[in-house]
């Protein structure tokens, strides 16, 4: 990065700053976490003060998460609906490998 580059983001607010790799990096990691993930991706997508990058990238994340419960249902409906075996012989089963 040269000088200029440097002086241009130092100017700017840090609201519009660039976020490093590593940011990013561990921002991945905190919301590929199931459940804890996908909290702090609605946490930081509809936070005001933030850094926009880290907005938008949480955003991109809540996206994922949603497609994939959506498309998950879609899957899970179609299984069921195909098969033979009826909801509750699955709750059962389930239940039992519980135990």
């Amino acid at each position: 990065m040269t000088e200029y580059e440097k002086s241009v983001i130092e100017t700017l607010p840090r609201k519009y700053r660039p976020i490093g790799t590593l940011n990013y990096f561990l921002y991945s990691i905190l919301f590929a976490i199931p459940v804890v993930g996908f909290i702090f991706s609605l946490i930081l997508s509809f936070r005001k003060i933030v850094n926009v990058n880290i907005k938008y990238y949480a955003r991109l994340w809540l996206v994922i998460n949603i497609v994939a419960i959506v498309f998950t249902g879609i899957f899970v409906a179609g299984v069921i609906l195909l098969t033979d075996v009826s909801i509750l012989d699955i709750i059962t089963k389930l239940l039992g490998y519980i135990k």
